[in-house]
């Protein structure tokens, strides 16, 4: 593991994910805990999307953004709301030059699938309808996310491909949670490892799924095909159980005609970029923000 990051997990908390509403406040206490991002060189609003139910969502505009991202955030299916995103999605507003839509779409174990990817697609639709509002280019849209974000950034795709939706400039896919099968090689080993592990992976899918049977919109992994899918960039942490579900899906769209860049990173674990004052953070999160720069440049 990489030193700097070693060094700071006796002081990361014990989250397992059984009890969903203790893990929120958790989760919020933590991030409220990181330093405030600068926030002087663009415009953030809040909006509320028209849906049933309605969505909210945040709005980071930098000056003279350059096309745009549906932005997911991480948690599990089960955490995370547009406040504990905030430093995140500033970060990737600020560093990419594009505006970030960040989305507070519904949590399980209480909305279970496909209720988080309902909320995601209409604020896709009206991402697009509403291109010339927003100051955006309806060409030039991506998706993404971080973890369960990255996952539901990757159903979204598929269902935009599937319905003929609004046109998927390009996906940024950071440790993404694809395979509810949990059969791959990391999957299977990293019981231990910082953060994320195999048990709280199979809480996170159970209180996602409930009593259903995966489709490919809730465990993209599943998909049988992944043709005409948007270029992506694929991030994945050494020491993650989705690691090799990750770099799997990145094959598979290689080869089925899908341009794509893959970043596995050496000595990381899932969700350690948010340890700022590690170097291998700051190139991680300058990575995705560059990946998405030129995702969605002209």
């Amino acid at each position: 593991m990489d030193p700097e990051l070693e060094a700071f997990i006796p002081l990361f908390p014990d989250v397992n994910l059984i009890d969903p509403v203790t893990e929120r406040k958790n989760f919020a206490d933590l991030a409220a805990k990181l330093p405030p991002p600068d926030t002087a060189g663009m415009e953030i609003e809040d909006r509320t999307v028209p849906a049933e139910p309605d969505v909210p969502v945040r709005i980071y505009r930098p000056h003279q953004a350059q096309g745009a991202l549906v932005w997911l955030h991480g948690g599990g299916y089960v955490y995370g709301d547009l406040n504990t995103e905030h430093p995140w999605a500033t970060r990737i507003a600020e560093e990419s030059g594009a505006t970030v839509i960040s989305v507070g779409y519904r949590l399980a174990p209480e909305h279970r699938f496909p209720a988080a990817l309902d909320d995601a697609y209409a604020v896709l639709i009206w991402t697009a309808e509403h291109a010339a509002e927003l100051g955006i280019d309806p060409e030039r849209i991506a998706v993404g996310g971080h973890s369960a974000g990255g996952g539901l950034a990757a159903a979204l795709a598929l269902r935009a491909r599937d319905r003929q939706g609004p046109p998927i400039r390009f996906q940024l896919l950071n440790q993404p949670e694809l395979d509810d099968r949990q059969e791959s090689w990391s999957a299977r080993h990293f019981t231990e490892t910082p953060w994320m592990n195999r048990a709280k992976v199979t809480a996170s899918w159970r209180h996602y799924l409930g009593s259903q049977s995966a489709t490919p919109y809730a465990a993209p992994a599943r998909a049988a095909d992944l043709s005409g899918l948007p270029p992506t960039y694929m991030a994945t942490a050494e020491l993650c159980p989705n690691r090799d579900e990750d770099i799997a899906y990145a094959l598979r769209l290689l080869q089925a005609g899908v341009s794509v860049e893959l970043h596995q990173w050496p000595g990381t674990f899932h969700g350690s970029q948010a340890i700022l004052s590690a170097e291998i953070s700051q190139r991680q999160i300058a990575e995705l923000a560059a990946a998405l720069r030129r995702g969605v440049a002209e």
